[in-house]
């Protein structure tokens, strides 16, 4: 994506997106390959990237922890503006999680948008292709993911027996031109490996997304912007509620892809046990791995769902099985709980 917006930039200046990145992984980039942070910071500083705010460790915090959930946020928010010296204007909570409460929170944080799922069952006949305002909110603005057009390049391009296949780029551009007959706005959501993991490079994935925003960028009036940009396009057309949780996975689009059996909660049910523990040390190195197992990829290798849902969690595990993810898991814990009775000695 980086190297499309350097190929871009002097035919199509006005080419732009929004990245959401944890700080665990400009950590790793800091310590592997600098020039990744030098790119994104020449991306920010042309205006072709913008950067939102989430948890530091792409963590579930918020539904656990309030204090903790506002420390890694505060914590992610230093780190972009340490790195990249800018302030996140549009708050994207891990997996899309969602709630009516969590708006909220963000606009006394004084985020000027929030980000959310599409999902059906919330907007009835209503439209993703709008900005929303959140129940019980004045300010902030609330985007839905278009999530069948975002789901037709990360999920479906490559599925040969999907119907459409093969995804082309006249064919997605139309696509998308009928769906602005339901509003101007086309929130395209996607994670970074759709490109070269979740479709590799032999799919055609790089080949089809250059021509696309060359395509769409070269029709009159088309254009791409980026989050907060968006939140400014129009004044909210209605006021949606979440009371319930909302987030991208799985066919529930709830939190049952990371609580929905007795290991995932017994899991994070222990981490959380330990925090008190673990901060009165004062030992940072612990803290931080403390905080490290706080991911959501730990217990969403946990789950246990079967057919489709359960072949995509099994795909994105490094484990044999949810029972051997455990396992580990609480044998780290059990380490944790070591060190503990160590420092406290």
């Amino acid at each position: 994506m980086l190297d499309l917006l350097e190929k871009k930039m002097h035919e199509f200046p006005e080419f732009k997106v929004s990245f959401s990145i944890t700080g665990t992984w400009l950590e790793q980039a800091e310590k592997w390959d600098p020039s990744l942070i030098a790119q994104i910071k020449r991306m920010v500083e042309r205006g072709q990237v913008e950067l939102l705010s989430e948890t530091y460790y792409h963590s579930l915090a918020y539904f656990f922890d309030l204090d903790e959930f506002n420390a890694q946020v505060d914590q992610h928010s230093a780190k972009i503006k340490k790195l990249f010296n800018v302030k996140p204007k549009v708050f994207r909570n891990t997996e899309l999680a969602y709630n009516n409460s969590l708006a909220k929170w963000a606009e006394k944080k004084g985020y000027q948008g929030i980000l959310a799922e599409g999902w059906d069952k919330i907007l009835g006949w209503r439209s993703p292709n709008h900005v929303y305002r959140p129940v019980d909110c004045s300010k902030i603005k609330l985007l839905l993911k278009n999530y069948r057009l975002s789901d037709d390049i990360a999920f479906r391009f490559s599925n040969r027996d999907w119907k459409e296949h093969p995804l082309t780029v006249k064919k997605y551009q139309r696509w998308i031109n009928d769906d602005c007959l339901r509003g101007n706005l086309i929130n395209l959501f996607m994670d970074f490996e759709t490109f070269g993991e979740h479709q590799w490079a032999d799919t055609g994935i790089f080949k089809f997304f250059d021509q696309f925003v060359t395509s769409w960028m070269k029709e009159y009036d088309n254009k791409f912007v980026t989050a907060s940009e968006a939140c400014q396009l129009e004044s909210p057309v209605d006021e949606i509620s979440m009371p319930n949780t909302i987030t991208w996975a799985d066919t529930e689009r709830d939190l049952s892809a990371w609580l929905s059996n007795s290991m995932q909660n017994s899991a994070l049910e222990t981490l959380f046990s330990f925090k008190d523990l673990v901060f009165k040390t004062k030992d940072q190195k612990l803290i931080s791995d403390w905080r490290l197992l706080t991911t959501s990829d730990h217990p969403y290798s946990m789950c246990t769902k079967y057919w489709r849902d359960g072949d995509v969690h099994a795909y994105f595990s490094a484990y044999a099985s949810p029972y051997e993810s455990f396992m580990y898991f609480m044998n780290i814990l059990r380490d944790l709980e070591y060190r503990l009775s160590v420092s406290s000695l």
